[in-house]
């Protein structure tokens, strides 16, 4: 389900393989990107800590309580 217009309001990663987390707005509890790939997880992590960072919003999608898709806005 796409989440639209949302505020990140932290980002958490650690330094084993494809572990990143993210709070957002009106959505409970950290959020894990989902582990797919490496890429795929430092991208989305990425635009999420990008959003942070500069007071951006962001559009997210979640399926099965993890964050697998991301959008700048």
């Amino acid at each position: 389900m796409w989440h639209n217009n949302k505020t990140v309001t932290r980002t958490h990663s650690k330094n084993g393989s494809q572990m990143a987390w993210a709070i957002i707005s009106g959505i409970s509890g950290w959020k894990r990107i989902k582990p797919a790939s490496a890429d795929g997880v430092t991208n989305v992590f990425v635009i999420l800590s990008a959003a942070l960072a500069n007071n951006r919003k962001v559009d997210v999608y979640i399926k099965d309580g993890f964050i697998t898709q991301a959008t700048l806005r």
